[in-house]
This record gives structure tokens, C-alpha cells and sequence, in this order.
């Protein structure tokens, strides 16, 4: 047995050395609203990362759909109980920036003395979430809308798979004979009725709001009903009243009936592909393509990036920035990069990701997963439409484009429709710039 001197020694060197066992690991909250079969892939991350870094462990916690997490953290903060990491999705990008609770992203590594190389990340999703040139939040989970179809329903309906509905007129052609051919009651839905309509206004390259789509300054209106959105809710408008369109509800509620076979056509994030395909499973055939388009006399624009970036509390002290700059360095490794990509759907946020998945042979393996990135880079690459919108209230005015959507599928007057939910989101642009003083 050790000499009491000699125990006394020996704990003395397990304190200098070993301090996580004498002092405990450095926790970090992280608030998320991944679901579904994305749930399992965050945590099985956090899991890895947690093994590899014993002294340095981020606890995940489920807060709700993305608008609840948003609300959740703004409540939070005022009162300290706000985690020191919070996904939010991408319509609360001005929120966050206007709030003054946040650490911007490229301030982080010189916080800690380090440096980092932001020109890594994928060009689209540093442009989106950058702000006078800098990357205020962590790119982690970005994706964009595409239509997922059921190939099975095209033959039996006697329509070419290999052919899909390139304009909003094929998409109605084609689902009034699937109807009629008895393949469906029903041919399309949408997931995120909301951010479809925004990106159709990105991809026709028509801005969303005024003050340069909320990049030149504050905005003060929305730039709808216009001639284009008259001409694409016309074709809306028949598309319900005919049984082409069926209002699916908000975010992932459409799902269900495309992986049931319901309906044809879905248009969805790219996030919903895994969830997708391993639940169809061999069902039917899934495909995959471009958004559909008004027409080639309004000009070319590109679809949003949507998903979502990781925020970080300014209250978190310097020994919980070093965890959580560990944890976003282990999100950036080529390997998590390529296993999450795989897995969910969403983008590869970095180059090298994306590069090896190229030099594997991924995307010849799975086709599907090729559609979004073949869509974004067809697109134009630089411009306030295509960069997509920054509204401080953007979470609520989504709730009155859902509003607009729903009585246009209802068959009320789609013009009167977006009118009235216009004015009120050129309310709530008022009061979100008289509060700031705007």
C-alpha cells in the first residue's frame, strides 16, 4: 500500500494531468430540430464527437419544429437560459443578426487565437448567411427545393419517366392524365408551401421584397402580386380546381402521401431524400429533377438555399467556445461531411466533401442526390433573388404566404388572396423597423 505522502503525490499529479477527471468535461447545449431519420444522424455525430473528445461533450436537446426553436431561443436568452449552440433555419437569418445575443461566426477563431479558412464552405451558403462579406453563422445543414416523382405512376399512366414536367403547364397536363388514367385522385403536393413560393420568385430572378430583396437595407414592402405571381397562382388556381394540386400543409406533412403513393409528383427539400427513399424502399421507383417552371420569358434565376446554420450565444465563456469551435471543426471534416450528405440529403457544407464524393463515384451510384446540385449550379450564381431574402420578420410573413396558398387551393381569388397577406407582412416590415429605429 502507498505511503500517505505518497498517495498525496500521486493525486497531485492525476489533478495536473488528467484535469477532466478532477474538474469534469466542459458541456455544451445544443438546440436542434432535426427529426425523423435526420435525429438519428445528428446524434450519431454528436456521439462520435463525444468519444473522441472525453474532456469536451455537446449535449443535443430536440426544441420543435425550426419556428419553435427560433422562438424558444429569443425567449430564452433574455432570462440566461439560452444553450451555447441553436440550429436555425434560414428564415431567421436577419432575426438573428439584428439580435445582439450571437457571437458571429468568423469572429470565433480569433476569439480564440486561431484562424480559420471560411473559403472552404460551398459559395451558396457562404453568400447566403454572410453579412457585409463575413460568415455570421456555422454552414451545417443546407439544402434547396427539388421535385421528387413516382416513376411507377408515369408508366402506368403511360407517360415517359424519363420526361417530367419542365413548366407549371406540363405539370398540369401530365397530372390530369394520371387522374384520368385512374393512377391517382390527386398528382401533386408540396412540402414548405411557403419557401416554394419564394423560390419560385428566386428562380424566375424576381426579388422577393424591395431594398434589394432586404440586402440593401431594411425592407419596407414586399414586391408581390405582380404579373408573374398573377400568372403562376393562375395556373395554381386551376391546378386545385382540376384535383392536380392538393394543399399537403406546412414543412414535411406532404411526405406521407407520395411515400404512400397518393400522389405523383412532390415537391420537398432536399433533406427529405434518405427519409424518403429508405421509407418507399422498393415500392416504387423514386426520381428525382428540376423545380418546374412559369415560363422562359421571365428570366433565369436559381433556387434558395434553405435548411439551416448553427448560432452561438455571445454569453458563452471562453472554455465553452473552445468546445463548441472543436465541435464545428469536427462538422467540417471531409468524412462528416460525406456521411452526412449521404444520410439526410443535405449539402456537404465544404469542397473537399463534395470533391470526394465526386472522386467515389457517389453521384453516378445515386442520381438522386446529383438533381439539387445540378440545379443550383444551372442557375444565375450572384444577385439579390438568387441570394435569397433577409426580413427580420420572416417567420411570421411565411404564415401569411401559407394563408394566401391555402385560400388559392381552396378556389378563392388568388389575387385578392396574396393582396391582403402583402399587407400584412408590409405590416409587420413596420414594426420590425420602427422597433429598430429603421
Amino acid at each position: 500500500m502507498l505511503k500517505p505522502s505518497k498517495m498525496l503525490l500521486l493525486a497531485l499529479i492525476l489533478v495536473l494531468c488528467l484535469p477532466s477527471l478532477a474538474l469534469g468535461a466542459v458541456k455544451v447545449e445544443f438546440w436542434h430540430s432535426m427529426t425523423g431519420s435526420r435525429l438519428q444522424v445528428l446524434e450519431n455525430l454528436v456521439n462520435e464527437f463525444n468519444a473522441i473528445n472525453p474532456d469536451q461533450q455537446i449535449e443535443p436537446v430536440l426544441i420543435g419544429t425550426y419556428e419553435e426553436g427560433l422562438t424558444r431561443f429569443m425567449a430564452a436568452y433574455p432570462v440566461g437560459q439560452e444553450p451555447g449552440i441553436v440550429q436555425v433555419y434560414e428564415v431567421g437569418t436577419q432575426a438573428m443578426h439584428d439580435s445582439g445575443m450571437i457571437i458571429p461566426a468568423y469572429q470565433i477563431p480569433e476569439r480564440l487565437g486561431e484562424t480559420w479558412d471560411f473559403g472552404q464552405y460551398i459559395e451558396p451558403i457562404v453568400r447566403y448567411y454572410s453579412k457585409d462579406g463575413n460568415l455570421w453563422s456555422w454552414p451545417f445543414a443546407s439544402s434547396s427545393a427539388m421535385m421528387y416523382y413516382n416513376a411507377d405512376h408515369f408508366r402506368q399512366a403511360g407517360l415517359d419517366p424519363d420526361r417530367p414536367p419542365r413548366t407549371w403547364q406540363e405539370m398540369y397536363e401530365m397530372g390530369r392524365q394520371l387522374i384520368e388514367a385512374g393512377v391517382v385522385t390527386h398528382a401533386m403536393s408540396t412540402g414548405w408551401p411557403d419557401w416554394m413560393f419564394e423560390t419560385q420568385l428566386a428562380m424566375h430572378d424576381i426579388e422577393y421584397a424591395n431594398m434589394g430583396n432586404g440586402r440593401e437595407g431594411y425592407p419596407t414592402a414586399v414586391t408581390w402580386p405582380n404579373q408573374f405571381t398573377d400568372e403562376l397562382m393562375e395556373i395554381w388556381g386551376k391546378m386545385a380546381k382540376d384535383n392536380v394540386w392538393i394543399y399537403g400543409g406546412a414543412e414535411y406533412n406532404a411526405n406521407g402521401a407520395f411515400n404512400s403513393g397518393e400522389i405523383t409528383f412532390l415537391l420537398q427539400s432536399t433533406s427529405s431524400l434518405d427519409g424518403i427513399l429508405n421509407t418507399v424502399g422498393d415500392d416504387f421507383e423514386v426520381r428525382t429533377t428540376f423545380l418546374p417552371r412559369l415560363s422562359d420569358k421571365y428570366p433565369r434565376g436559381n433556387v434558395l438555399i434553405g435548411g439551416n446554420s448553427l448560432y452561438v450565444s455571445n454569453r458563452v465563456s471562453d472554455e465553452e467556445l473552445r468546445v463548441i469551435f472543436e465541435f464545428f471543426k469536427f462538422l467540417s471534416r471531409t468524412e462528416v461531411g460525406v456521411y452526412w450528405h449521404k444520410n439526410t440529403g443535405y449539402f456537404p457544407a465544404t469542397n473537399a466533401a463534395l470533391q470526394a464524393l465526386m472522386d467515389e463515384g457517389w453521384f453516378t451510384q445515386s442520381p438522386n442526390h446529383l438533381t439539387a446540385f445540378l440545379q443550383i449550379l444551372s442557375g444565375k450564381t450572384h444577385g439579390n433573388a438568387a441570394s435569397g431574402m433577409r426580413m427580420g420578420p420572416f417567420a411570421q410573413a411565411r404564415e401569411w404566404v401559407r394563408d394566401a396558398l391555402e385560400k388559392i387551393a381552396r378556389g378563392e381569388d388568388q389575387r385578392a388572396a396574396l393582396e391582403y397577406s402583402a399587407q400584412q407582412i408590409n405590416g409587420l416590415l413596420a414594426e420590425y423597423n420602427e422597433f429598430l429605429g429603421e
